[in-house]
């Protein structure tokens, strides 16, 4: 199964040509379901699990891999389905998500498909809050679900995002001035998360889902300012997104006068 992965380093560099690529596995059922191969480190067929004393109900062990141990997430628990009770012919997505590593719990792996980020949805509006589903798209007649893997993260192992006094103390900023800032993440998790870091610091956020959504609301403030930067000075953003990645927004922005 290693093979699969050979060539995530070359397949990395379609970042910027708004394209993705996606690794197609199944959980305990019938449906598939994709991860992002940018976040993706490697694919192992699992190894024996060791139990540790008060793990998370979703956390099936921990792995010794390359002089390291992982923490193992059965995830078809973790998204509300049967846990997966035998590892013996499972596999394992080990990925990087927020600084951390961690493996995946899957039943089977199938195979990588390379898309262009225009054929990824959005969930379907009746999916909730709570669905834990990122995207969606179709392949081969077939229905993918894309997870929201920040939002698996945050229930199992939340992320400190508060800022440390010393930090807040350290920052030059005037808090009188009510600074404007635009978040662009297509986890809606992953931007809650940023928003709460940035609370403390008097902020004015506004937010967008992927960057096209961005894009749109950029030129709306451009139409009324020569000088978008000076309304919004910064923006962050994650990398990879549907519709528009970063790269490509970033392109865009720098072609823009405004």
């Amino acid at each position: 199964m290693s093979s699969i992965l050979d060539s995530v380093n070359k397949r990395t560099q379609l970042v910027g040509q708004n394209r993705l690529e996606l690794l197609l596995f199944r959980l305990s059922g019938r449906q598939r379901f994709g991860i992002n191969v940018f976040k993706v480190k490697e694919v192992l067929q699992c190894p024996p699990l060791t139990s540790l004393p008060k793990l998370n109900r979703f956390v099936k062990g921990v792995a010794h891999i390359r002089g390291a141990t992982i923490s193992v997430i059965d995830l078809s628990a973790a998204t509300g389905g049967r846990p997966l009770t035998s590892t013996e012919n499972c596999f394992i997505i080990i990925s990087e998500y927020n600084r951390s590593v961690q493996g995946f719990l899957v039943s089977s792996v199938e195979r990588i498909i390379n898309m262009n980020w225009e054929a990824i949805m959005p969930p379907p509006q009746g999916s909730g809050r709570s669905s834990y589903l990122t995207a969606v798209t179709e392949i081969e007649g077939e229905l993918v679900e894309i997870l929201d893997v920040e939002k698996i993260l945050d229930e199992i192992s939340p992320v400190k995002t508060s800022i440390s006094k010393e930090l807040n103390e350290a920052l030059t900023i005037d808090r009188e001035q009510h600074y404007h800032i635009m978040v662009i993440d297509d986890s809606a998790v992953a931007r809650k998360q940023i928003i709460r870091s940035l609370e403390s610091l008097n902020l004015q956020i506004d937010t967008a889902k992927d960057g096209r959504e961005a894009l749109e609301k950029l030129k709306s403030i451009a139409a009324e300012m020569d000088d978008v930067s000076v309304e919004i000075p910064l923006i962050i953003s994650d990398i990879e997104m549907p519709e528009m990645d970063r790269y490509t927004l970033t392109a865009e922005i720098r072609n823009d006068p405004k």
